[in-house]
């Protein structure tokens, strides 16, 4: 009779887990940074404010950012005239919209991370979905189980109200589920829609203008298992080592509260100060174990918690311009998508790589941190080992 030591041997893969496919999906609504002031005030029923929207203008153009994407629109804002306002009940009309499109966004990115991995969906063991974009009862988690025609038996994980740290959030936990059970393929899907968010501008909070100014609609979707099969899964990052750390004197710096009201989200002048001050501690204790000085030979997956926090951080660690080059392009192209912006730089990154013929997905780089900034103010830390092309 096998020992419980030997059955647990069993039971567990060998190698490190691997990222071995990435999807991503937007909503075809897209809107371009350099209007929006114009529409945001516009579709609010605002136009009156002209002082506040020539401020609002300025924020939008130091944003660094391009365009974003958004499932709302001008026809659901005029069906729905609660959602546009500053302060009004609007939670449960906001709440019918995201329960049925963050699993519907999720499963387009879930979908091309599927194919672009190659094998029967029914080899997926684990869901991981995370999203900030409302609750529901089931969550996402069951919905894109059954949307994608997943096995009743898959073992799901719902993480709920994580904010911009759940990206690294979810990649760790696909890490420890991946290592720990053998055979395990895990979907990681983070999804946000923030029509749980928007709202219309008040002279007396800017706050709420910044957040209007960042944040986009998005999905980015992973396949997570150890042990690749030769010659059948391509492996792009190894995760080798993670860590979750509440920066000190942080509280009250990122928070958010479900109301009646929406999602009401709340950021102090300081947060990129504060994101800043202990970087360099957090990066190296993630170089601990390699010996690397030198933090200008690696590669960095940063999420873009808005141009701010990433030239404090690039200075802070005296980065050249280039190592947050696809954090900034992600940025500029989307956005700040919470939780699902890290997939999109991931993938960024090595479409790059392989666009520009180099010998790694990591930017010609062996190894990287994937970090990520949320509430709490909590930091997540991956060292990512980037894979040949």
């Amino acid at each position: 009779m096998a020992s419980v030591s030997e059955i647990h041997k069993t039971q567990r893969a060998e190698g490190t887990a691997t990222i071995l496919a990435i999807g991503t999906a937007n909503p075809p609504n897209c809107i371009e940074q350099n209007i929006f002031s114009e529409y945001y005030f516009r579709v609010t029923k605002n136009e009156h404010m002209v002082d506040l929207k020539r401020k609002f203008q300025r924020i939008c153009d130091n944003s660094m950012i391009k365009k974003r994407y958004m499932h709302l629109n001008e026809e659901i804002l005029e069906k729905h005239p609660n959602i546009g306002a500053y302060m009004a009940p609007s939670f449960d009309v906001r709440q019918e919209i995201v329960k049925v499109e963050v699993p519907k966004l999720g499963k387009e990115a879930a979908a091309k991370a599927i194919e672009e991995w190659g094998q029967p969906k029914s080899k997926i063991t684990h869901v991981i979905f995370c999203t900030t974009s409302g609750i529901d009862l089931p969550g996402a988690d069951y919905q894109i189980t059954k949307l994608l025609g997943l096995s009743p038996h898959v073992k799901r994980h719902m993480m709920y109200q994580s904010g911009c740290s759940g990206g690294g959030a979810s990649i760790r936990l696909a890490k420890e589920l991946a290592e720990n059970n053998k055979d395990a393929r895990v979907l990681v899907v983070c999804c946000e829609v923030t029509t749980i968010i928007f709202r219309g501008p008040n002279e007396n909070d800017l706050n709420c203008l910044v957040g209007q100014a960042l944040f986009g609609d998005g999905a980015g979707a992973l396949i997570v298992g150890s042990d690749p099969i030769p010659e059948v899964e391509k492996p792009i990052f190894e995760l080798v080592w993670t860590a979750q750390t509440i920066a000190p004197d942080s509280d009250g710096a990122i928070c958010g509260h479900l109301s009646e009201v929406g999602l009401m989200s709340h950021l102090v002048k300081e947060v990129p100060q504060i994101v800043s001050k202990h970087i360099n501690e957090t990066v190296s204790e993630a170089l601990k174990p390699l010996n690397i000085d030198d933090l200008n030979s690696i590669f960095y997956i940063a999420h873009p918690g808005g141009r701010a926090i990433l030239d404090h951080v690039e200075t802070k660690l005296g980065l050249k311009p280039e190592k947050l080059r696809a954090t900034r392009h992600v940025l500029s192209e989307y956005g700040n998508m919470s939780t699902a912006c890290v997939l999109f730089i991931l993938d960024e990154m090595r479409r790059k790589s392989k666009e520009d013929g180099l010998m790694t997905t990591g930017e010609g780089l062996e190894w990287g941190v994937l970090l990520s900034f949320g509430p709490g103010i909590t930091v997540e830390t991956i060292l990512l080992h980037s894979v040949a092309i």
